[in-house]
């Protein structure tokens, strides 16, 4: 069966963009709606986008299969070099590009890390469809994933934010954030859907029926994590004012680094796995694992730690506008690639 790309998913790119431009309409004919928008705030959280932020992070929380977890052990070698390419090859490999690419534009440097070290759970599941992977497995690494997530980003956001920048020169660029305030958000947008999406897991299938809940339930909230997403963005570019003239030229400055991450991320993956053995399938669920980014859980640490109006957050919004397109042409390259060298 031939799987293709749903609608929303399809034109998530178009979109985004509209979203942009809705937001930058609002923001021009709405007068004051910047000061409307900083009101609804309780200290340094805005409440609507809080809310549509944690709805954001739902749906894929919900999605896991937690239960099945510890069969992902028991494939030693698969396991291990997914973490080894998740939690050290990736964080690694885009903190250097953004250190390399945006060292002069700080902001938009700590954007791009943030980014780096929040790993896929949600449309890494569409890619490795689409690229004939293995979705059991695929499926155990977005649950390890959102676990391990859970447990290691305040550490990693800390480390990678505050520390690792001045190791290279870069004291110019270097943030001081707080590892409790880094915590809190993480708590906030990462830990309360989590404990939704683990609840709904457990709860609902006993209540109404494991085929209610898979085929009726996850099918219906599917759809608000873009939802929620473009709300958020119009939210942003509501407020950005002035500062929307030089987008196309921001959103290239920021797209360029992505790109070669993804597209390095992904090869050295897939080459990484074959020469291990590893059958297509797993290679695939690896690969597209590896490559992804969990980019709400990086809008909504920007949006906690820096503000909805910082460069910070704008990075986090570029970031599924650069992805989805690049995943979709790394899709043909898995498959050429399973062409050369998989074939019999």
């Amino acid at each position: 069966m031939k799987i293709r790309l749903s609608f929303l998913d399809r034109y998530l790119t178009l979109w985004i963009f509209a979203a942009m431009i809705l937001g930058i309409v609002l923001g021009s004919i709405v007068p004051g709606i910047s000061q409307f928008i900083d009101g609804m705030s309780i200290g340094s959280t805005n409440i609507p986008i809080a809310i549509g932020l944690i709805i954001m992070m739902y749906p894929p929380l919900a999605k896991v299969k937690y239960q099945a977890l510890p069969e992902i052990f028991k494939d030693k070698t698969s396991i291990t070099i997914s973490l080894i390419l998740n939690w050290i090859i990736g964080p690694i490999l885009m903190s250097g590009l953004a250190m390399m690419f945006l060292s002069d534009k700080p902001e938009y440097m700590i954007g791009l890390i943030l980014i780096g070290l929040a790993r896929c759970i949600a449309m890494v599941i569409v890619w490795n469809d689409l690229a004939g992977g293995n979705r059991e497995y695929g499926a155990l690494l977005v649950a390890f994933n959102s676990i391990f997530q859970l447990l290691t980003y305040s550490s990693y956001a800390w480390f990678f934010i505050s520390i690792v920048p001045e190791w290279f020169g870069l004291h110019a660029a270097l943030i001081d954030i707080p590892f409790s305030d880094i915590a809190y958000s993480v708590l906030i947008y990462l830990g309360i859907p989590f404990a939704l999406g683990y609840a709904s897991h457990v709860i609902l299938p006993k209540i109404k029926g494991e085929q209610w809940y898979t085929r009726t339930y996850l099918p219906l909230i599917s759809p608000w994590t873009l939802y929620a997403l473009l709300f958020t963005i119009i939210i942003m570019f509501s407020v950005k004012g002035e500062s929307i003239i030089t987008l196309p030229g921001e959103v290239g400055i920021i797209a360029i680094p992505l790109i070669i991450y993804f597209v390095i991320m992904f090869v050295l993956s897939f080459i990484i796995c074959k020469a291990c053995s590893i059958d297509y399938d797993k290679n695939a669920a690896i690969s597209f694992t590896a490559t992804g980014n969990n980019f709400e859980l990086a809008i909504a640490v920007s949006i906690a730690l820096f503000g909805i109006h910082s460069p910070q957050a704008f990075v986090g919004v570029i970031g599924p506008l650069i992805e989805v397109p690049a995943l979709i042409f790394l899709v043909r390259v898995a498959h050429m690639l399973k062409n050369k060298m998989y074939s019999t």
